[in-house]
């Protein structure tokens, strides 16, 4: 099975992943707001996050937790849309959006966008 493996490292904030996500999904149509995955920010480093399944509970969850010597509230990371988080729905329907991976067999295109090599797929 494929999956989408992120180097937060690597990531230089582009936001190629999101245009290209957001295109795949719909024809014609540049919106981030669409796309199933979004790069979140803190200080000069980048963190893409990749839409996962939706749960209508709220996360009880406080855990902080460190990538490369710096802490983040688990929830910036957190791959789940929920009532706390909801970055991952369909701006005008409220939708929940969950990453397809555009499709079978996988063609993730935001892995084919991504110039910096942050984003990468890997069969496990």
């Amino acid at each position: 099975m494929a999956r989408i493996k992120i180097d937060y490292a690597k990531c230089t904030g582009c936001r190629h992943c999101e245009a290209a996500c957001s295109l795949s999904h719909i024809e014609g149509i540049v919106n981030p707001k669409r796309s199933r995955i979004r790069v979140f920010s803190k200080g000069d480093a980048f963190y893409p996050v990749i839409a996962g399944p939706f749960t209508d509970a709220k996360c009880t969850s406080k855990v902080t937790v460190t990538v490369e010597g710096r802490e983040f509230d688990e929830c910036m990371l957190c791959r789940a849309s929920c009532p706390i988080k909801p970055v991952f729905k369909e701006p005008d329907s409220g939708i929940p959006l969950k990453c397809d991976q555009c499709g079978e067999p996988a063609d993730p295109q935001c892995v084919k966008w991504c110039a910096s090599g942050a984003l990468t797929l890997i069969e496990e």
